[in-house]
């Protein structure tokens, strides 16, 4: 039995249809059953008769935050891919996310240990990669530290590791994949994929910060490769290219024949971007709110990260930047 938390996400959507129709039983940990019609729809994209497949998943309502939870939803795993983390840039749900996210880790990590899972497999992120040093690129030696700068998602994924550290001390088999922002169909109305939908609806702004993207298969094709390796004790960053956000706003919005977006946005406007909503939502009392100082910050961040690691471990190629955007805008499309 293999276990998948995260399952009603991008990358864990697209997991869990690559191991059902690989022929494995999988148990699947969701917290509600809110976006189970998006994970429906990704599975609709590759498959027409999706009755089989979906029998064997066993979907469970889980909290994460509660180990008693965790010790019976891991009876009789052997296997387990840890995709589950909330994912925000409002300062309002900074402590909600970082209890979540370390707090649901560590109760997962324990729960493994006690269970005696075969191997634990934790996607982190790149935001738990350390700075480099001016123009070097950011590779799996470098050491994450504190700073004003970090962002909450950064803090909570950082200290998720730790967990995952500390369980490997402990005699955890454990390996922990980094990806960058990762492209992929589906859930088109928040996270990575959002923004086939805000250029399709024309946007108008880019930024010339630099980060890396990767294709959701690949990270998929990856993470199975290493849980069915001998690989232990290791952390790999999985990306397939740099690109500033422009690049890659330009690419999609290229590929659905729509204006590129042609505005800078400039750090004085993002600065006082930002400022205006939030006045805006605290004015209209809006709960949670994206156009954070955070996400405006992070758009204007330049960090370029190494893939050699993960390229030589597995012998493995990633696909073209490019190539993903071409097959998603089709998906979107359809």
């Amino acid at each position: 039995m293999i276990l998948v938390t995260g399952g009603t996400g991008l990358l864990g959507s697209h997991l869990l249809y690559e191991l059902v129709k690989s022929g494995k039983e999988v148990t699947a940990i969701r917290r509600s059953e809110k976006h189970m019609p998006e994970v429906l729809e990704v599975f609709n994209y590759y498959e027409d008769d999706l009755t089989a497949m979906l029998e064997k998943i066993r979907w469970v309502e889980a909290d994460m935050l509660n180990f008693q939870d965790m010790l019976e939803v891991m009876e009789g795993v052997k296997e387990v891919y840890h995709c589950a983390a909330i994912v925000s840039f409002d300062p309002n749900l900074h402590a909600q996310m970082i209890r979540s996210n370390t707090d649901g880790t560590a109760n997962l990590v324990n729960a493994a240990l006690e269970s005696g899972v075969r191997k634990f497999l934790h996607v982190s992120s790149t935001a738990a990669i350390g700075k480099p040093v001016g123009d070097n690129l950011a590779d799996e030696t470098l050491i994450w530290t504190e700073s004003k700068a970090n962002t909450g998602y950064s803090i909570s994924k950082f200290r998720s590791e730790m967990e995952v550290w500390r369980g490997i001390q402990e005699g955890l088999n454990a390996v922990i994949v980094n990806p960058s922002i990762i492209l992929g169909p589906g859930f088109w109305d928040h996270g990575s994929s959002s923004i086939f939908k805000k250029i399709d609806k024309g946007l108008k702004f880019y930024s010339h910060g630099v980060t890396g993207y990767v294709g959701v298969w690949d990270v998929v094709r990856i993470i199975r490769q290493l849980m069915e390796s001998d690989i232990s004790e290791e952390r790999f960053l999985v990306t397939a290219e740099n690109l500033t956000y422009r690049e890659v706003f330009n690419m999609v919005a290229d590929e659905m024949g729509r204006k590129r977006p042609n505005i800078e946005g400039t750090k004085f406007m993002s600065e006082l971007a930002w400022r205006a909503d939030w006045l805006r939502s605290k004015a209209l009392r809006i709960g949670e709110h994206t156009f954070t100082r955070e996400r405006v910050r992070a758009a204007r961040n330049v960090v370029r990260y190494d893939n050699a690691k993960v390229r030589k471990a597995l012998d493995f190629e990633f696909e073209p930047v490019d190539s993903v955007i071409k097959k998603v805008v089709a998906y979107y499309r359809s």
